[in-house]
């Protein structure tokens, strides 16, 4: 194996070092969780390089679809652990959660790629097929799952009963598992454009490999941390006022950090199209996946699952697509639309601090 493979250093030190510090143990030192919190950070980079390896190696759209899958990973493993362990107050971080995840990537992650794209390069062009393939999926997934369940009869309030958690398990990953045919197989070429379907550079496949080996431990220490850091989360959050609804918008935004970072990053380098991929992709995962997971833990640990929201959230997730479908509705893309989606997230996070 060649030095070669070795480099840069810091993507592979700073897992180690982050797994280190969980297995010495975290007390309440305020500086061994500063520590934590930056080593938790550091993973969330080291992570990005490594699933950009991957995606090197493998070309669109495979490359975004690992990245996508591995955030998804990361947010099933830490709302479970957080629910199992959160008992009767954390039946509604699941939808806290998702709901947060879906507004930062819609609002933020997407509204961050057309405002720095369109303003390094004026106008973006992307494949429109390819984003309304995905938002179609999205919002009919998000309806059956955040919306439905306040309208149902058989269980009053926000819920499903159990055979209705069982059903929508299922068509979730039946819309998910479709899309995810369209995207590799039937209509690949809706997610490729010309110049973003080939690997940027040579990787080979011991690179990749340990790339991937990597990049399994720098998600399973966020998870950790994160876990290990949630309670200091928790009691800042209570300490500003702020509702606990606050605490899944914080786990969304350290999730899809890796996420956010590689999208960001196409889109400096005018491949609008893998931004688009990477960030519909994960909220498709987000939501597909998830839902699906705690469902199974809900059932087996007969915890309450609370999924419907709000009538203010739903304005405020209507506002977003709204504004997400019109954007890209053209193919082409200026960094108005970006400073738009922005704005939104400004106004969805404002009103979860102050309801």
């Amino acid at each position: 194996m060649s030095i070669k493979i070795f480099q840069p250093f810091w993507p592979f030190i700073l897992p180690l070092l982050a797994w280190g510090i969980y297995l010495l143990g975290i007390n309440n030192s305020i500086i061994v969780e500063i520590v934590a919190g930056g080593l938790l950070i550091g993973s969330v980079l080291a992570a990005v390089h490594h699933a950009e390896t991957i995606a090197h190696r493998l070309g669109e759209p495979f490359g975004t679809i690992i990245l996508a899958i591995a955030i998804t990973v990361i947010e099933v493993a830490l709302i479970i652990s957080l629910m199992v362990a959160g008992g009767p107050e954390a039946e509604t971080l699941p939808r806290d959660t998702v709901l947060a995840a879906i507004m930062l990537i819609l609002n933020g992650i997407i509204g961050l790629c057309l405002l720095i794209g369109g303003a390094k390069f004026h106008e973006q062009y992307f494949g429109k097929k390819s984003a309304n393939t995905a938002l179609i999926t999205l919002i009919s997934i998000l309806v059956l799952t955040l919306v439905l369940p306040n309208y149902t009869t058989s269980v009053r309030g926000p819920y499903y009963n159990t055979s209705q958690l069982i059903f929508v398990a299922i068509i979730s990953l039946i819309l998910y598992g479709s899309f995810i045919m369209v995207q590799t197989v039937r209509h690949k070429d809706y997610f490729v454009t010309e110049g973003e379907s080939l690997p940027h550079e040579e990787v080979t496949t011991q690179k990749m490999i340990l790339s991937l080996v990597f990049l399994v431990l720098c998600l399973g220490i966020v998870v950790l941390l994160a876990k290990a850091l949630s309670p200091s989360i928790e009691k800042m959050v209570i300490d500003i006022g702020a509702p606990k609804s606050l605490v899944g918008v914080i786990i969304a935004a350290v999730v899809l950090l890796p996420e956010g970072i590689s999208a960001i990053k196409a889109a400096r380098k005018n491949q609008l199209q893998t931004s688009l991929n990477l960030a519909l992709g994960s909220a498709l995962a987000s939501i597909g996946l998830t839902i699906p997971a705690v469902v199974v833990v809900c059932l087996m640990y007969d915890i309450d699952l609370v999924l419907g929201i709000d009538v203010k959230s739903m304005v405020l997730l209507a506002l977003s697509f709204f504004i997400v479908m019109l954007s890209l509705n053209q193919g082409k893309t200026n960094l108005h639309y970006g400073v738009v989606l922005l704005v939104s997230l400004v106004a969805y996070i404002f009103n979860v601090i102050v309801p």
